[in-house]
């Protein structure tokens, strides 16, 4: 059961990085410090938009719209963030403390 509680750890980690990768390439896209007639930028951004994308849509389908800016990905590192640090921990809070009990 720790294991459990260790991949879902791991798995936000891994998709708040995701997600600011995403977010600092999208402005370099916007600034066209690189561009994606590039084919290893064009193929890194889709990627990383398909992995994403599924994450925002319910998100942008709650906020209003803010003409072009887009706060779904800063939400979403907030859920995340509060996944990580209160949900996770309370659910496996008993499991935590038998494990690491002195």
């Amino acid at each position: 059961m720790l294991l459990g509680y260790d991949l879902l750890q791991y798995a936000c980690f891994v998709f708040r990085w995701i997600i600011l990768i995403q977010i600092i390439m999208s402005w370099l896209i916007s600034f066209n410090v690189i561009n994606t007639y590039n084919a290893a930028v064009r193929g890194i951004y889709d990627a990383l938009g398909a992995v994403t994308e599924p994450l925002y849509r319910p998100i942008r389908k709650i906020l209003p719209d803010f003409g072009g800016l887009d706060f779904s990905p800063f939400i979403l590192l907030t859920l995340i963030y509060v996944l990580q640090a209160i949900v996770l921990p309370d659910v496996f809070a008993p499991l935590l403390r038998a494990t690491y009990a002195p």
